[in-house]
């Protein structure tokens, strides 16, 4: 069957920046896929828990991770998580996440300069006054010694209080001053513009720099980044930070992100989801993975269609279905997206009962409609919009899965892959 979804958003044109580790290598920006990133909360100077969470990370779907680098023990650890995701064959690139400290850290610690593959610098928290200036440009200068590009990450907890106030003077003065708020993003995008072009000054491309400027707020996100994409042509980073959990902060980051994404703004995304205690932290990536292909962007894995349930549904079958195919389908993506080249794009349909069920079940790739309460305990399967089976009785999933794999085969594999 044919995907029927409208074609993704135009792009806005921006620079191409180029992270790499090894032979691998990922782009941001310069019309390259929308990246899905995403970042541990493991203590990063312990070298194993953090290198399997990165595995963790990257094995879900994230291509770029970013780690913690806020102590020596944590700057001393780097080069060993680099090499511990090595011996794993992960070559995910890592991202240095530096505050207060990182002038001294990367400066005491070349190892860890080196094994990182990008360094965030946050010009909010590098110091005050001539120090602040002193800090970033040792900062930028080992970046441009490393080869390495640089994200400049304002976020709105943490502005550069002396641009801020600067700024609120300025306004006070007009003979229509603007709401505080207002001040307050275009602060936010003065810091990254003005940090953006030191760093241009002290030697680091222009091609090797990456915005973002992070709020909480839904709207205040969406203004902020209209203003800014259209002031600069570097590629930029989208996150609504502290997003917070569960539905709230999946809807809030959702509803910003979408926004942007379909204005053609952002490069690489990142859902800043509170995990639940015990929660898996592979959640982040999953949802930005997410709204990304349900928008049409890109395609991460099979999308499954289910109906919602009502009073027709009384059985929890076609609930029970849906949930163990969705996560039969990502359990193979790994293997898949090596073996069966575009099964990523794949629609599987599971449905409830016959109101919608047999329709939805057709306009899939693959389908199923179960039985609603009182009908006829069968459930058609459709092929590329044709009935091929009717599976009954208790192996109904087990059946149905294997009608999925041979599917995937079928279409998906080439002679020389399929089995």
């Amino acid at each position: 069957m044919t995907d029927s979804t409208s074609a993704a958003p135009a792009r806005r044109t921006t620079r191409r920046v180029a992270v790499r580790y090894g032979s691998s290598e990922v782009f941001v920006g310069g019309g390259a896929p929308v990246l899905v990133q995403s970042m541990t909360n493991t203590d990063t100077a312990d070298a194993i828990a953090t290198a399997i969470q990165v595995k963790e990370l990257a094995r879900a779907g994230s291509e770029v991770v970013r780690i913690t680098v806020n102590s020596p023990e944590a700057a001393a650890a780097v080069p060993a998580i680099r090499e511990q995701l090595d011996r794993m064959g992960i070559d995910v690139p890592l991202v240095g996440d530096f505050h207060f400290n990182g002038h001294k850290l990367l400066a005491q610690y070349p190892g860890c300069a080196e094994a990182l593959s990008k360094y965030r610098i946050n010009p909010g928290n590098v110091g005050k006054g001539a120090r602040r200036d002193d800090n970033f440009a040792s900062m930028i200068e080992t970046a441009c010694r490393h080869g390495k590009p640089v994200r400049i990450g304002v976020n709105w907890g943490s502005l550069d209080q002396e641009l801020s106030a600067r700024l609120m003077d300025e306004n006070a003065r007009l003979a229509a001053p603007l709401p505080a708020d207002a001040v307050l993003r275009e602060a936010l995008i003065r810091s990254a513009l003005d940090s953006a072009a030191r760093a241009e000054e002290l030697g680091l491309p222009g091609d090797r720099i990456v915005l973002s400027c992070k709020v909480s707020g839904v709207q205040d996100l969406i203004q902020v980044y209209r203003l800014l994409a259209a002031r600069c042509t570097y590629p930029l980073h989208l996150g609504l930070t502290e997003a917070g959990m569960g539905t709230k902060g999946i809807v809030a980051s959702t509803a910003a992100l979408a926004v942007l994404l379909q204005e053609g703004i952002g490069d690489t995304i990142r859902v800043s989801l509170t995990p639940e205690p015990g929660g898996d932290r592979t959640r982040e990536v999953v949802v930005a993975q997410e709204i990304l292909q349900t928008m049409g962007i890109r395609s991460f894995a099979p999308m499954v269609i289910a109906c919602p349930g009502c009073g027709r549904t009384t059985s929890t079958v076609f609930q029970s279905l849906a949930a163990d195919i969705q996560s039969y389908l990502r359990e193979q993506m790994p293997r898949w997206k090596a073996v069966y080249p575009g099964v990523e794009d794949m629609r599987v349909a599971v449905m409830g009962c016959v109101v919608n069920g047999p329709g939805e079940s057709k306009h899939a790739d693959i389908g199923i409609s179960l039985p609603g309460t009182g009908e006829s305990p069968v459930a058609p399967v459709y092929v590329d919009g044709e009935r091929t089976v009717t599976l009954k009785g208790d192996g109904i999933a087990r059946e149905f899965q294997a009608i999925v794999d041979e599917y995937v085969n079928k279409r998906y594999g080439t002679p020389a892959r399929a089995t």
